[in-house]
């Protein structure tokens, strides 16, 4: 009889599909960082790994889906050693939270971080969408208690535009030459044009309030959701003009 191996079966050898996979990440995830992503191929994983390389087509479904399991893995590694906030009470401190880690981990992860920011990779990075989605809701939450002077799409494309731009340009440098200061000072940049000074209402803010109201629309059960839609619409008008 032919032996199937199921998700949840090990291999003959006693090895594990999980197993497997965690060895295949840490592999690859140590062939990025000490040869660069060009090391990074099916075939060396795979003979580093000690397995064929079929297996990580099964695994991970292609290279990019390898790729997507390494960032993961870096990345929670990372922030095991930090301090992650994800809702102290502080809507705009957690934000520069967010902006401190995410500028730390490209300066740590230099080779991952330009693997991740790479357009020529074809695919979105699940696993940048799922950073993200992090900052949406960062973002979110800056909304809703009125401190923001654009909309919530506006301030986050300007805030990952940023902050990849301020991680890219100090990778650019000799290590000895990186000047911190930069990142520093182009988040200061962003927040003086994303964020009002007072919560919405006070003194000139019909943009900030229209942008906190726009967060709670989705919860208005009393309305329809051709109300509610048009409701958006306007807002986001209102917040455009």
């Amino acid at each position: 009889m032919r032996y199937r191996w199921n998700m949840s079966d090990t291999r003959p050898d006693g090895v594990s599909r999980r197993e497997t996979r965690a060895n295949l990440v840490e592999v690859a995830a140590q062939l990025l960082r000490e040869q660069g992503p060009a090391a990074v191929t099916t075939r060396a994983v795979a003979q580093a790994a000690g397995v064929q390389a079929p297996t990580i087509y099964r695994l991970f479904g292609d290279k990019d889906g390898l790729l997507d399991a390494v960032a993961e893995h870096v990345f929670a590694t990372y922030v095991a050693g930090k301090t992650l906030v994800e809702d102290s009470g502080n809507p705009v401190a957690d934000l520069r939270v967010g902006w401190d880690m995410h500028v730390g981990f490209g300066l740590a992860n230099a080779a991952l971080f330009g693997l991740l920011t790479d357009p020529g990779r074809g695919t979105r990075s699940p696993a940048a969408a799922a950073g993200l989605e992090v900052l949406r809701a960062r973002v979110h939450r800056v909304a809703a208690i009125g401190r923001l002077r654009v909309a919530e799409r506006r301030a986050v494309e300007l805030i990952h535009a940023a902050g990849t731009g301020a991680v890219l340009t100090l990778l650019s440098m000799p290590p000895d030459d990186r000047d911190l200061d930069l990142a520093d000072a182009m988040y200061d940049a962003v927040m003086q044009s994303i964020l009002t000074d007072v919560p919405a209402l006070a003194e000139d803010g019909t943009t900030a309030a229209a942008v906190a109201f726009r967060t709670v629309v989705p919860k208005l059960a009393m309305l329809t959701d051709a109300e509610r839609a048009l409701l958006s619409q306007w807002l986001d008008r209102a917040t455009d003009s």
